[in-house]
């Protein structure tokens, strides 16, 4: 079951290395029109796609983001830099959340900080997150390559298994288990967006348009 492995497993933490966020001295100092916020974000996050021709951002995403109270409205057709923090946090919250979880985590989020001038700022919140990416990066990489060392011996006492299926078969083991770690911090998350949800009073979830 070593058929390729070591190119495989260096694929990944490769792909995991070249994982990045928007960085905010690389935010204009400038409002932008939704074609610039488009441009950026395309710009900045495009070591995270899978696929070529898959868009990070739309202007049909933006307007349902804006409709369904994921983003504040624009000021005048123009958007911020904290429009576009709130729009990283989106990016990579709906690859694993619900649109009302979305919601759920990032509303208290906007009511407290958007806009806002006093400390803690949207721009020093989102900081402080992203600047544990690198460490995170590195724990990954470690139960990664924890979790594909199991994959190889799951199936290794099989008799008679070509080379075919053990490759197949350490593959989806392999998958499972990756799987298996989404799954369960997807219920933790759930769980604690309910938390949230049991301590937030109630609010008018209509957002006054600029």
């Amino acid at each position: 079951m070593t058929i390729n492995t070591n190119d495989l497993l260096n694929s990944i933490l490769d792909s995991l290395s070249r994982i990045d966020h928007a960085k905010l001295e690389a935010l204009p100092d400038i409002n932008l029109y939704m074609d610039q916020v488009i441009t950026f974000m395309e710009k900045e996050l495009y070591p995270t796609k899978r696929h070529e021709e898959d868009p990070i951002l739309t202007k049909t995403m933006v307007n349902n983001y804006v409709k369904n109270n994921l983003l504040p409205p624009p000021e005048k057709k123009k958007y911020s830099k904290e429009h576009i923090l709130t729009l990283v946090f989106i990016y990579y919250f709906k690859s694993v959340l619900s649109i009302s979880d979305i919601q759920n985590v990032l509303n208290p989020l906007t009511d407290r900080y958007f806009g806002k001038k006093s400390s803690p700022t949207l721009e020093e919140i989102y900081d402080g997150i992203f600047c544990l990416e690198s460490h995170q990066v590195e724990r990954l990489k470690e139960i990664i390559q924890e979790e594909y060392i199991i994959s190889e011996s799951a199936f290794a006492d099989l008799e008679n298994l070509s080379e075919k299926d053990a490759d197949f078969l350490q593959k989806f083991t392999f998958i499972c288990l990756l799987n298996f770690d989404v799954y369960t911090k997807k219920l933790l998350i759930e769980k604690i967006i309910d938390s949230m949800k049991k301590t937030e009073p109630p609010k008018n979830t209509k957002r006054k348009r600029s």
